[in-house]
C-alpha cells in the first residue's frame, strides 16, 4: 500500500524545511533507511530517510522549495499503484482512475470509522496525555519515570517527574490499573496533549487506541494540507525532471551530504580521505562519526637554511573543543518571553542614586528584634510596594487596546537558578510587614532553587525587582518581565565620597534603574516613582508608619 512521506519536525523550533537536494527521482526503488533527500532546517542540513520499501511514485516539491512541517514531500509504494487519493486526504482505493475531486472532505468519518469507535469504547484502557502545567508551557520533558510497563498503579500515584519551562513537577495518575504503554523515554520532550502512557486492564488491546489517536492527528494535518494540493499533479512532471540528475563523483569531486561536510570541517578532517558508505560512495554523517584520522608525520626541518639566528620558541599545540548543552525548557521559555518583551515593548531607562546610610542603620536595628533576618532586598521590596501605591501608572500592564492599572500590588522577585531565571511572587506586598516579606522571600527563593515552586507561586506579578547587588554589580538595566510595564534593576551598595551640605564625606550609595514600557509609562512618571522610592529608602522610618 502506498505511503505518504511528510516533512518531519527535525528540531524543536522547526516550522518548515527546504529541500536542499533530492537524491532519488520518480521511478527509483528505495528501501527503508535509504536517504531520499537533504533537508535544510532552521539549525542544520539533515538527511531525510525513507521508512518504507518500494518505488518513488511521486515527488511533490522541487529542489530549493520550502515545505511546512507535516507537508507532503513524496509518495512511496508499489510500481503503478494509484496514489492520487492519498494526495487529497483519502485512502488508496480502486485502481480505476477517478475524476479530480472538487470538494475534499478529509475529516468526514465514514460508517466504518463509526464501528471502529464503538470497538474502541470496549477497550478498558485510558490514554494519559501531557497536561499543561503552566500558562506558558508548550511541551514537557520526562525527567524521570517512577514506574515501568507492567506495574500496577492507583489513582493519585506519581507516574513520572516532568520538567516544564518553570519547574520539575510530579505527574499523577488519575486512573487505576496496569501501565500498558510508555510513549516517551526519560529525557524526551512531549508536546502538551501528546501521548505519555496508557493505563488499563492487563492484556487490553491498547494498540488500537494508539492507531486511532494517530489517525485523528493525521486527518487534521491532511485537512490543512489538502487546501493547497490542487496543483500537485502538474508538479510531478517538473519534479521528475529536477530529480533526474544522476549522483556521480566524476571529475574528482567528493560527494557528501552538507551535514557530513560541516561535521568534517568542524573536526578538521579532510573529507576526501573519508570513505563513503552511501549510494555511489557518498559520505554520510555516520561515515564522519566513525572516521579515525591517521597520525600525520611531523614535517622535517633539516632542509631549511639558516640565514640568520633563529629564536626558538616552544610550539603551542592546542585542540579546539566545545560542549553543547541541551537547552532546558526553562531556558527556552525565558528566551522566548524576554525576546518578545525586548522587541515588542519600547523600553526606556531612568537611573537614580540612593544614599543608604540610614537604611543600613535601620536594618541593623530591626534585625536585633526581627524573628527573620531582613535583607536589603526586603527593604527595596517594601519601599517599591509603598511607592507603587502612590504611582499606580507604574503598576500597570499593556493590553493592546487598553491599559490595565492594577489596584493590588504583587511584586515578582527575580531568582537566578542554574537552568535560567524564575520569578516567584510576593502578593499584596504593600500590606505586609518587613518581617513577613523577609520570611516569604526566603521561602520562595529556596523553593525556586530546589525546583519546588508551584504555578500559584510564580503567576500574577504586577511589578518585578531584579537585584544583582550581591554579585558585586554596581549598575545594570533589566528587560521588562511580561505582563508588567516596569522592572526595577538594583545594584550593590558601594562606599564612596559624597558631598553633603557643601562638605565631602564618606557615604553608601546604591544605584537603581527603572526599565519602563513607553506605551504605558512616560519619563516624568518613572522619575516621580524613583523619587518616592529614594525618599523611602533614605528615611526608612517612613515605611514603618
Amino acid at each position: 500500500m502506498a505511503e505518504v512521506i511528510r516533512m518531519p519536525k527535525m528540531s524543536d523550533t522547526m516550522t518548515e524545511g527546504v529541500i536542499a537536494n533530492w537524491l532519488v527521482k520518480v521511478g527509483d526503488k528505495v528501501k527503508s533507511g535509504d536517504i531520499l533527500a537533504e533537508v535544510e532546517t532552521d539549525k542544520a542540513t539533515m538527511e531525510l530517510e525513507s521508512y518504507a520499501d518500494g518505488t518513488i511514485l511521486f515527488i511533490g516539491i522541487e529542489k530549493g522549495k520550502a515545505v511546512p512541517v507535516d507537508g507532503i514531500i513524496a509518495v512511496v509504494g508499489k510500481e503503478g499503484e494509484d496514489y492520487q487519493s492519498l494526495l487529497h486526504g483519502g485512502a488508496v482505493s480502486s485502481p480505476t482512475p477517478k475524476a479530480e475531486v472538487k470538494v475534499e472532505t478529509p475529516i468526514t468519518t465514514p460508517p466504518v470509522a463509526q464501528a471502529s469507535t464503538d470497538d474502541l469504547a470496549k477497550i478498558k484502557a485510558t490514554i494519559v496525555r501531557m497536561p499543561k502545567m503552566s500558562d506558558t508551557m508548550t511541551e514537557g520533558v520526562i525527567a524521570n519515570w517512577l514506574v515501568k510497563v507492567g506495574d500496577k498503579v492507583k489513582s493519585g500515584d506519581i507516574l513520572a517527574e516532568v520538567e516544564t519551562d518553570k519547574a520539575t513537577m510530579e505527574l499523577e495518575s488519575y486512573e487505576s490499573g496496569t501501565l500498558l504503554y510508555i510513549g516517551a523515554e526519560s529525557g524526551k520532550s512531549v508536546p502538551v496533549d501528546g501521548i505519555i502512557a496508557i493505563i488499563g486492564e492487563a492484556g487490553a488491546d491498547y494498540q488500537k487506541l494508539l492507531n486511532a489517536a494517530s489517525t485523528v492527528s493525521m486527518s487534521k494535518s491532511e485537512a490543512v494540507a489538502s487546501t493547497t494540493d490542487t496543483n500537485l499533479v502538474s508538479a510531478t512532471t517538473a519534479s521528475q525532471s529536477l530529480a533526474s540528475e544522476p549522483v556521480t563523483s566524476s571529475g574528482g569531486r567528493v560527494f557528501a551530504s552538507p551535514l557530513a561536510r560541516k561535521m568534517a570541517q568542524e573536526k578538521g578532517y579532510d573529507i576526501a580521505k573519508i570513505k563513503g558508505t552511501g549510494e555511489n560512495g557518498r559520505v554520510t554523517k555516520k561515515d564522519v562519526e566513525s572516521y579515525r584520522p591517521e597520525a600525520q608525520p611531523t614535517p622535517s626541518t633539516s632542509t631549511s637554511k639558516t640565514v640568520s639566528p633563529v629564536i626558538s620558541t616552544p610550539q603551542v599545540i592546542g585542540q579546539e573543543s566545545f560542549t553543547e548543552i541541551p537547552t532546558s525548557q526553562m531556558r527556552k521559555t525565558v528566551a522566548r518571553r524576554l525576546s518578545e518583551s525586548k522587541f515588542s515593548a519600547p523600553h526606556f531607562y531612568v537611573t537614580m542614586e540612593i544614599v543608604m546610610d540610614k537604611a543600613i542603620a535601620a536594618r541593623n536595628s530591626m534585625n536585633e528584634i526581627s524573628p527573620v533576618k531582613i535583607s536589603f532586598n526586603d527593604l527595596v521590596i517594601k519601599a517599591a510596594a509603598m511607592a507603587l501605591k502612590k504611582h499606580p501608572a507604574i503598576n500597570s500592564s499593556w493590553l493592546g487596546d487598553k491599559i490595565r492599572q492594577n489596584h493590588h500590588i504583587h511584586i515578582g522577585m527575580a531568582v537566578a537558578v542554574p537552568e535560567g531565571l524564575l520569578v516567584p511572587v510576593i502578593r499584596f506586598a504593600d500590606s505586609k510587614s518587613l518581617s513577613q516579606i523577609a520570611a516569604e522571600s526566603k521561602d520562595l527563593a529556596g523553593k525556586a532553587k530546589d525546583k519546588k515552586l508551584q504555578p500559584a507561586d510564580w503567576e500574577g506579578n504586577t511589578f518585578t525587582i531584579s537585584n544583582l547587588g550581591m554579585f558585586g554589580v554596581d549598575e545594570f538595566t533589566a528587560i521588562i518581565n511580561p505582563p508588567d510595564a516596569c522592572i526595577l534593576a538594583v545594584g550593590g551598595i558601594k562606599e564612596t565620597v559624597i558631598v553633603k551640605d557643601g562638605q565631602m564625606q564618606v557615604g553608601n550609595i546604591m544605584k537603581v534603574t527603572l526599565s519602563s514600557d513607553h506605551r504605558v509609562v512616560d519619563g516624568a512618571t518613572a522619575a516621580d516613582f524613583l523619587r518616592t522610592l529614594k525618599g523611602l529608602l533614605e528615611d526608612p522610618l517612613r515605611m514603618l508608619v
